[in-house]
């Protein structure tokens, strides 16, 4: 909660209490309690913003100040008993406990600051690949266009406000509702989220230049859908990219207005399983067969960013980044079809130096050929995703089947050194942000067993371990075998 909402629940509680404990309300000074607790609910609302879990909160602080008024107007005041048929001991209970439990289990929350010495700096790119056009529009002469999230190192400003964590929340939120198969409106607060990172900070001048890292989310994803994981890379010296990649993102919104709302997933599974199993009749994508299914066009985006990338290293529109990107040291990362994305993106273009895939099957030409790229593998265990079928859905044997067997079949055959992790009792949104979003995720089957935080510490710890190794040559001992302070990780390692 935040601190006037705090404060809004204290006063309703002792309002509350006035009402309903005589001596209490015999103390002079708790007599004002009500109207303070109105001031307070508009100040939250002009400072902080309201919000639906707000709600009773702000209705309790009315009701209980039209009581106040009304012990004004009597002669020798109200007493709790003689409103009791109106309001009741029992329903104040109950909605006094609904409006201060509500906006506990859905946080306006905050993230971890960062393990690595650098502030955090961030801006957005829009860009036009002219060479390829746009499968998810019906006009043929729409090219494909993308929009990015860049962190870097920046320096410290304690004082400069914070970037939303959310960029386009009013399209990717309803999004992202729908994908939990929540209402609409569910997840609104997460507008007032903000993030470690501030939006155009000047870069660090640490050094003269940093490794650049890509990052790629899955479907109904956002670029800042890992923002646990990236924000902790940038603290450590590194330049993310998140990409919004219109189709599979939630909501891709361009600066002129324009949007491509993510594919119905019933359309664009197939699209996907045509990448991974091939079957003689292609899919089609409005009109247009993809024999070789979605994976190649969007592992196209990773290439069409580095060469944007190139530009930007010469000459960055937004005076930030020019001549700070160390494109020779470039790796990228994704989980879920954002792994599948990031591998097929490895296959096709070797200016990629480490590859980084989480929780994934991987593509049928990925395995088939290999990858040339040092490769770490994070997943799970078979069981802990049975149990995620069992509290949450999805999972079934062939997809379990298909995420151990391609992974590891790939890793079995890496010529370049590999590393090959499973987590017990992470669930497959473990290793995205989700944990934070409620306390409660646990508990609905959203998350696994593992601590929330636990889970976003075992998967920055080998995220930089991996990039640390492949793209500074820093050594770790994560990355030698089984670590004493994450005991539970089970980790294979290829040497060559």
């Amino acid at each position: 909660m935040r601190i006037l909402e705090i404060l809004l629940s204290i006063a309703n509680l002792l309002t509350f209490c006035t009402l309903t404990v005589e001596p209490l309300g015999a103390v002079r000074w708790t007599e004002y309690a009500a109207p303070a607790g109105l001031v307070i609910a508009i100040m939250q609302i002009a400072k902080e913003g309201s919000r639906w879990q707000m709600l009773p909160s702000y209705a309790l602080s009315i009701i209980f100040l039209l009581i106040w008024l009304l012990g004004k107007l009597i002669n020798g005041g109200v007493h709790f008993q003689r409103v009791f048929f109106f309001l009741g001991v029992g329903l104040g209970v109950l909605i006094l406990v609904i409006s201060i439990v509500l906006p506990i289990i859905l946080p306006v929350f905050h993230f971890a600051k960062p393990t690595g010495p650098y502030a955090i700096g961030t801006v957005t790119y829009h860009w036009v690949d002219m060479s390829r056009p746009e499968l998810f529009t019906t006009d043929p002469n729409d090219h494909r266009e993308l929009m990015a999230q860049v962190w870097y190192p920046a320096k410290n400003e304690p004082s400069a406000p914070r970037s939303p964590y959310i960029l386009d929340a009013d399209t990717v939120i309803p999004a992202a509702s729908r994908l939990l198969n929540l209402p609409g409106f569910f997840l609104s607060h997460l507008k007032y989220v903000t993030t470690n990172a501030v939006t155009s900070a000047p870069i660090s001048d640490d050094k003269s230049s940093y490794p650049v890292l890509i990052y790629l989310t899955g479907v109904d994803g956002f670029p800042s859908a890992s923002t646990f994981q990236i924000e902790n890379l940038v603290s450590h010296g590194y330049i993310v990219v998140g990409l919004d990649q219109p189709g599979v993102a939630a909501s891709a919104r361009f600066p002129d207005g324009r949007q491509i709302s993510g594919w119905p997933r019933d359309q664009i599974q197939p699209l996907i399983n045509q990448s991974i199993e091939p079957q003689p009749k292609a899919p089609t994508l409005l009109g247009k067969a993809l024999p070789d299914g979605i994976i190649p066009y969007f592992a196209q985006d990773v290439s069409c960013t580095l060469d944007q990338l190139t530009d930007i290293n010469k000459s960055d529109p937004k005076h930030i980044l020019t001549g700070r990107l160390d494109l020779e040291h470039v790796g990228t990362f994704g989980v879920s079809l954002g792994g599948m994305n990031a591998a097929e993106a490895c296959l096709k273009d070797p200016r990629l130096k480490a590859c980084l895939i989480m929780d994934v099957w991987m593509p049928a030409d990925v395995v088939k050929s290999g990858l040339q790229q040092p490769t770490m593998f994070i997943t799970r265990d078979a069981d802990t995703m049975r149990l995620e079928r069992q509290r949450a859905g999805g999972w079934s044997e062939n997809d379990i089947a298909l995420t151990l067997n391609t992974m590891k079949a790939l890793y079995n055959n890496l010529p370049r050194d590999g590393y090959y992790l499973q987590i017990p009792n992470m669930f497959h949104l473990n290793f995205t942000d989700l944990p934070y979003w409620s306390p409660i995720m646990s508990l609905v089957g959203m998350t696994g067993p593992i601590n929330g935080q636990r889970g976003f510490d075992i998967v920055n710890a080998y995220s930089l371990a991996f990039f640390d190794k492949e793209l500074k040559g820093q050594p770790s001992p994560f990355l030698n075998g089984p670590s004493k302070q994450y005991p539970e990780v089970n980790i294979a390692i290829l040497r060559h």
